[in-house]
């Protein structure tokens, strides 16, 4: 375990917050307890390997979205283009 740096100190609730999830709801879409993750808020610290987990987790999302929003953008063209 490694000490957080400066721009990743909060992490876990930055995450939690910007996905609107609790710590037990993160816990589970990334396979880690809740009380893990609790515990490496309070003590400040993260394993590399859930750091790495969460960056994954937070990059699947933004694929994600990313697939969606192509998926609406050639449906649009579809109807244009019968149009």
């Amino acid at each position: 375990m490694v000490a957080l740096e400066e721009k990743d100190r909060n992490l876990i609730k930055e995450t939690c917050k910007k996905l609107g999830l609790t710590y037990k709801e993160l816990g589970e879409k990334i396979g880690y307890s809740e009380s893990n993750l609790k515990s490496s808020v309070s003590r400040n610290q993260v394993s590399k390997q859930l750091e790495i987990t969460i960056h994954l987790y937070l990059k699947t999302i933004e694929l994600q979205e990313e697939i969606e929003s192509t998926k609406n953008f050639k449906q649009s063209l579809k109807d244009f283009l019968k149009d």
